[in-house]
């Protein structure tokens, strides 16, 4: 069984001072480095936004950030602009490794469409790739860590169990941004996927 350790998002705009700061964020980094000598894959995803996408609250009139709006595929949270293509916000933090990364993925680059999951678009059909990659790899069971529990691991996880993968959540290399109760939310629909929560 081969298994792939997933790292999701650990860029600055999600780390402390950045445009859409995950409380204690900065603590994902270390645990990271540590477990990367351990997994045979090493996959890191990195947000990778235009200017002016269409998930950011400053292009809808009157919203402002962490309010939901309906979008053509479904409910959409509005965040502040970040991780905007080859900014400071964008670059992974600057203490995580990325040289052992056998593939840096890029997601969220289509203007119209967000994409929280490694797997695929918020349209949930849309696929990125990864699943192709990591079938040729001989791949069968996933660890995720990264940025944020709530979003981008949370869908990673349940696309990957939804696509016949053997899951796991490393939590103490996870953290989260809790808005009203989303944080309890994603653990609930990662155990009801069959992902399995390690402390």
């Amino acid at each position: 069984m081969t298994t792939v350790l997933l790292v999701i998002d650990v860029q600055n705009d999600f780390c402390r001072g950045g445009a859409l700061e995950v409380p204690d964020g900065d603590a994902v980094v270390p645990r990271i480095n540590a477990m990367l000598a351990d997994y045979p894959v090493r996959v890191f995803t990195q947000d990778w936004h235009p200017e002016r996408h269409s998930s950011f609250a400053s292009e809808h009139p009157g919203r402002q950030p962490l309010e939901v709006i309906e979008m053509g595929y479904g409910p959409q949270v509005l965040w502040p602009d970040h991780c905007v293509q080859g900014t400071h916000g964008a670059a992974f933090h600057p203490d995580l490794r990325t040289d052992p990364a056998d593939l840096i993925l890029r997601k969220g680059f289509r203007r119209e469409i967000d994409s929280y999951s490694a797997f695929f678009e918020n349209d949930h059909a849309t696929p990125t790739g990864l699943e192709g990659y990591l079938r040729t790899r001989g791949v069968t069971s996933l660890v995720c860590a990264g940025l944020a529990t709530d979003f981008c691991v949370r869908w990673s996880a349940i696309d990957a169990a939804r696509l016949g993968f053997d899951v796991a959540v490393a939590l103490d290399a996870c953290r989260g941004i809790d808005a009203d109760g989303s944080l309890a939310a994603a653990l609930d629909a990662m155990r009801q996927a069959g992902v399995a929560l390690q402390s």
